[in-house]
């Protein structure tokens, strides 16, 4: 039983009391701003509880709310129909690219997304070293900047998943090159998203091919075997 000064027990409500203001000082204590209180109407100074205020430009990586800063592309797609098939945009931040990507009427499923040699988004086109004729083939081979000739190449980026409704969402990060890279001296690159998944040339040894040839074969290795290109993007 609690006893007041005088000796007599004190009442439950005014234990209570003293309990309630005990714990809103503490609380006060524990989240004022190193700031004083603004004295203009309406305002309320910024309370940080034992973090760092966070940065805008070139921070490592975005959060949801954090502004994204740096230095930033973007570019639209379109499918082989001419059709807005939303975007990606490329963010530069401190020793790596960014990469976010927004698919929309694809059809479900993994889908490979390359970037590409050449900035033009071609229908019915050929491949610039010749040969038959397709959607976006003029974009050329995947990416490799100078000095990187291993597989998976400079601009294989992680597959995208498309929902049921023909949208899906993809943020990545890759330092294999540079906006500096992408911009390729005015020219620019195709982003390009595939029908099939990507397997990033990486095929294990225990797989044969008819005739024994090497695995993973040429063209594993220059198209991941991510199927035809279903739309394009060119970034500059």
């Amino acid at each position: 039983m609690r006893i007041s000064r005088r000796g007599t027990p004190a009442s439950p409500r005014t234990f209570a009391v003293t309990a309630a203001i005990a714990v809103a000082g503490a609380l006060v204590a524990a989240c004022s701003p190193d700031q004083e209180t603004s004295d203009a109407t309406g305002t309320t100074p910024a309370v940080w509880t034992g973090s760092t205020i966070p940065g805008t430009a070139g921070e490592t990586p975005a959060y949801p709310g954090h502004s994204p800063g740096g230095n930033a592309l973007t570019a639209g797609f379109v499918d082989a129909q001419g059709t807005t098939a939303s975007k990606v945009t490329f963010i530069e931040r401190a020793g790596f690219v960014e990469v976010q990507v927004d698919v929309s009427g694809l059809s479900p499923g993994f889908h490979g997304v390359h970037i590409h040699e050449r900035g033009v988004c071609e229908t019915d086109s050929a491949a610039p070293t010749g040969g038959e004729r397709g959607d976006f083939l003029s974009a050329g081979g995947h990416l490799q900047v100078d000095g990187h000739s291993e597989y998976p190449a400079s601009g294989d980026l992680t597959n995208i998943h498309v929902r049921p409704d023909g949208t899906g969402m993809l943020t990545t990060a890759t330092s294999a090159f540079s906006l500096e890279d992408l911009r390729n001296g005015g020219q620019g690159r195709a982003v390009i998203v595939h029908a099939e998944p990507s397997n990033f040339g990486n095929v294990p040894d225990r797989y044969t091919l008819p005739g024994g040839g090497p695995v993973p074969d040429e063209e594993t290795l220059s198209t991941s075997d991510a199927g035809a290109r279903v739309a394009c993007a060119v970034v500059s």
